[in-house]
């Protein structure tokens, strides 16, 4: 779960003025893509787009490239370009991004047994970089190895998903290897899951899915050189410093018409700093002109050239990804077990300082409700405490005379002591000056990231408030509001995120109803029903959803942000 970094205070009325300069980003209809020009959204043949090199200029190391210990929905923006899943993102702007597509497979896969089977059956003529045949077991095989203690990292889900797969270790300690997953053939792979999972589909482009062939694995030394099955293969690597890619020879766009593959050569290096990274793209000299970002956004200096440089403002790349920064209550400490008490604090909130502390409109967007503004996730609009834009300071104090706290009410809000991103002390300020005219003192705890987590993560240490941040694993309600408010989900010794500490039947049935639904438009409608009966309790307080604003070369096209994470696709864009 990414998050988006805070930018400075001073420049938010400068930022909010430059949302205006791209393709805005609509908070009912999905993410919308980049701006036009040469160097945004221009389209991209497939057919004739081939050439070049494409530089990726980025912050973060590559620490893993073995797709057991990758932890991507969706494929990821760099594994994709290696690895192929049984499905994967559609990689289209708007709505229709936010859909799974087959990849490997034939189809989304054929449920029975009331969602808790799923079967796939592959395409014809898939082939590794080394020529020979991708088959079923090698799908298999791949699945087992992300359950290796030591390839730990990846996507949790199926451990719980599957029929008896809680406690496999992987093929090296149980090579009988996982049951639950059988192979009839060499184009056919059926998972016996123990509950329904209609999301099942959306699951199954996790990087854990993607092929790896048992003679070719050589365990915690994998990821030194991958066996590709996706239009690029490793030519070197150096952890946490960079990547070189060139052409899979063994792949083919006849099996696999969404990857584009349009450059050569692709070139990531890491460790360089975000002012670095964001002034070189801006400048695009030499071979920066062919460079993006997949973890850099738009610094202060360029956003505030936005306005007075037409052509910097082409080359920006906009979209959204599915989050919710928040304020998390726990109702098993007081005052906080009082509901008028949260109502209250949801009155006070001021969310235009808020979204102003997190960079202004262009990297926020205030919300009410717990799911973020996209279609795919069930977004339904409601407003329980409505406080406008400013807060409602009389409505709070109403209620909190109600609760017995006519004179005032001193609360605690503990939050992250880094100000990097969006849980950190300017956004707590800022929660803390709006309630301020509510008759709310509020005391800020800061904490050291590192054991923040651990902090508000366990039930016994959990405190009152605090400033959570939440980003969907795959665009469904389903890996929005099952962690957080399903009472099932409550892990005792830590890692919670249900920090309600809700246990409640009826909630914990209906996700069970939904997950057996198949039928993405009929999910959304219960999801986003089941957001908004939830936000009734005022168990937390929606402050702002994501906004992702990237800058890309001058070269570059085809840079438009799909409906999946908000970020355009490096296996669709051009440099030629």
């Amino acid at each position: 779960m990414r998050k988006i970094p805070v930018l400075s205070a001073a420049l938010a009325l400068v930022i909010a003025g430059a949302a205006a300069c791209g393709s805005s980003s609509s908070h009912s209809s999905g993410t919308s893509g980049g701006s036009g020009g040469s160097g945004g959204a221009a389209a991209v043949d497939p057919k004739t787009c081939q050439g070049g090199t494409l530089n990726v200029l980025n912050q973060g190391g590559i620490s893993k490239l073995d797709p057991a210990r990758l932890y991507t929905s969706g494929g990821g923006n760099i594994p994709s370009l290696l690895f192929r899943t049984l499905t994967t993102r559609n990689r289209l702007p708007g709505d229709a991004g936010a859909k799974a597509a087959p990849d490997l497979a034939t189809d989304l896969g054929t449920p029975s047994d009331g969602a808790k089977t799923w079967t796939y059956h592959l395409k014809d003529g898939l082939l590794f970089e080394d020529g020979t045949p991708i088959t079923a077991q090698d799908v298999k095989y791949g699945i087992e190895r992300s359950f290796a203690p030591e390839l730990s990292g990846g996507a949790p889900y199926l451990r719980d998903w599957l029929v008896d797969a809680s406690d496999y270790q992987g093929p090296y300690k149980n090579p009988d290897g996982i049951k639950a997953i059988e192979t009839p053939d060499t184009k056919t792979i059926v998972f016996h899951l123990r509950k329904p999972e209609g999301d099942f589909p959306l699951l199954a482009t996790a990087t854990q899915f993607a092929p790896v062939p048992k003679a070719k694995d050589t365990g915690v030394d994998y990821e030194k050189h991958p066996i590709s099955s996706g239009p690029y293969m490793v030519a070197s690597f150096e952890k946490k410093k960079s990547l070189q890619l060139v052409r899979n020879p063994h792949w083919s766009s006849a099996s696999d018409n969404l990857r584009y593959a349009c450059p050569d050569k692709i070139d990531i290096t890491a460790g360089l700093e975000a002012a670095v990274i964001n002034q070189r793209i801006a400048t695009g000299s030499g071979p920066d002109a062919n460079a993006v970002s997949t973890d850099t956004q738009v610094g202060p200096d360029q956003l505030a050239q936005l306005n007075s440089n037409p052509d910097l403002a082409k080359r920006v790349s906009r979209g959204e990804f599915p989050a919710t920064t928040y304020l998390a209550f726990n109702p098993k400490v007081k005052p906080f077990d009082d509901i008028r008490v949260r109502e209250a604090i949801s009155y006070a909130v001021n969310r235009t300082t808020v979204v102003n502390a997190a960079g202004g409109s262009a990297v926020a967007g205030a919300s009410t409700t717990f799911l973020p503004p996209q279609k795919a996730l069930g977004y339904q609009a409601y407003d329980y405490f409505p406080a406008g834009p400013t807060g409602n300071p009389a409505k709070a104090k109403e209620l909190l005379a109600q609760a017995g706290y006519a004179g005032g009410l001193t609360i605690t809000l503990f939050h992250e002591a880094d100000d990097a991103e969006t849980l950190g002390p300017t956004i707590g300020a800022a929660i803390q000056d709006a309630l301020k005219a509510a008759g709310i003192t509020v005391k800020l705890s800061p904490v050291e990231d590192s054991g923040y987590r651990d902090l508000t993560g366990k039930p016994s240490t959990e405190p009152g408030l605090s400033l959570q941040y939440w980003g969907a694993d795959w665009p469904s309600g389903a890996p929005f509001l099952i962690p957080v408010f399903d009472g099932r989900q409550i892990v005792d010794s830590g890692g919670n995120f249900n920090l309600a500490q809700l246990n409640d039947p009826a909630v914990n049935a209906e996700i069970d109803a939904i997950n057996q639904i198949t039928d993405p438009a009929q999910a959304q409608a219960r999801w986003g029903a089941l957001d908004a009966k939830l936000g009734q309790q005022a168990l937390t307080v929606p402050l702002f959803s994501e906004k992702d604003v990237y800058l890309i070369g001058k070269n570059v096209k085809g840079a438009v942000a799909d409906g999946w994470r908000g970020q355009y696709d490096l296996a669709r864009v051009s440099v030629k």
